[in-house]
């Protein structure tokens, strides 16, 4: 199939600036460079479910949200296929396979399962369906036999474990399945952006998100709010840039040409900082600069978003086209699966023949 991406996101919301700069904007520009042979892009609501099974209505209000996003984003289903991950029923039977090829103890030694069995407070009563998403996420990734899984770091331990179920399936069973390599964020600063109350991560769950589908009102709602550097009281107090989360988005959105268009004062991000370390530099001036940052990225999203929402059933539309062109694919892919695993039994003609041929000859022998 060649150089093929496969990457997604859990529809239990509306898509973030985290998703936007971690892996988002990086698939459109992927998509536009025509480097990869296939991108396919996912809604991931299996995986949703397994931390969700109580509410299936979150995840199906939120499909159509996720969506919006992508195509606001700028993804084109005419460049790459969108589908739900729910409705290719060939995720589900490689998974099953793969299961049996990875123990209880490795998954459980995975660093981003405990850190999210953490979050969620699953420590006394995992889920089963969460516990093994890690392996559901391998199928994911394999069914279409991807080479590059553009996505965080957080998500490296997840691409090894992948790694390990195609290496162990190849050597069982015979050459099928491809190994992915992660593709990291370019800009250091978006591996792992802050939520805007300076927390580890933006998280839906954690209310501390500027989501795409923002108007400029929520988002200066949400900046002038941003935490900084607590130390920086008075406006002649030297400031510390790192930790402060209104330095690490514009170290992740800036350019110098914004620079040029809101704050002539300065060339570049750089002189930003040293201003800010020096001490005479307030917090307001650097939110108002970001706020107008992150306004000027987000317009023409907004814009192809109010386009977008005019027509609602084209969307779903776009969706079960691209749902069918990969179960096209994945099917493909389980036919060679089946057959290196010896259970293609209805396709396998010696298999027949070779037993109609058995039970003739001890027929002929009584």
């Amino acid at each position: 199939m060649g150089k093929v991406i496969l990457t997604g996101d859990r529809p239990t919301g509306k898509l973030h600036l985290g998703h936007y700069v971690g892996s988002l904007r990086r698939r459109v520009q992927l998509q536009e460079q025509g480097d990869y042979d296939r991108m396919f892009v996912f809604m991931a609501d299996v995986q949703a479910l397994t931390d969700n099974a109580d509410n299936p209505e979150k995840i199906r209000q939120n499909i159509i949200e996720v969506a919006l996003d992508y195509l606001s984003a700028g993804l084109d289903p005419d460049k790459c296929t969108l589908f739900i991950q729910s409705q290719v029923p060939e995720l589900a039977e490689l998974t099953t396979y793969l299961m049996n090829l990875v123990s209880v103890s490795r998954v459980q030694r995975n660093p981003t399962v405990k850190t999210e069995i953490k979050m969620r407070n699953f420590e006394a009563n995992i889920p089963l369906g969460f516990f093994c998403y890690p392996v559901s996420q391998a199928a994911d990734i394999t069914l279409f036999k991807a080479t590059t899984v553009p996505v965080g770091e957080d998500q490296e331990p997840m691409l090894e474990l992948c790694r390990e179920l195609v290496r162990r399936f190849n050597q069982t069973y015979g050459e099928v399945l491809v190994e992915p390599n992660i593709m990291l964020p370019e800009n250091g600063a978006a591996r792992r952006l802050p939520g805007t109350d300076g927390k580890e991560k933006m998280s839906k769950s954690l209310g501390n998100c500027i989501y795409l589908s923002d108007t400029a009102e929520d988002v200066w709602q949400k900046v002038r709010s941003m935490y900084t550097d607590p130390a920086h009281v008075n406006l002649n107090d030297p400031g510390h840039v790192e930790g402060n989360a209104v330095f690490t988005y514009l170290d992740a959105f800036s350019t110098d040409e914004d620079f040029a268009e809101f704050l002539p004062d300065y060339k570049n991000l750089d002189e930003l900082k040293d201003h800010y370390r020096r001490g005479g530099l307030g917090d307001m001036k650097c939110k108002k600069f970001l706020n107008k940052v992150i306004n000027k990225m987000l317009d023409p999203i907004r814009l192809r978003r109010a386009e977008y929402e005019k027509d609602i059933p084209e969307i779903y539309n776009i969706l079960k086209k691209g749902t069918a062109q990969a179960r096209e694919t994945g099917a493909k892919t389980m036919e060679e699966v089946r057959s290196a695993m010896q259970i293609n039994y209805f396709d396998d003609a010696e298999l027949i023949r070779s037993q109609a041929e058995k039970y003739a000859e001890e027929l002929s022998k009584k």
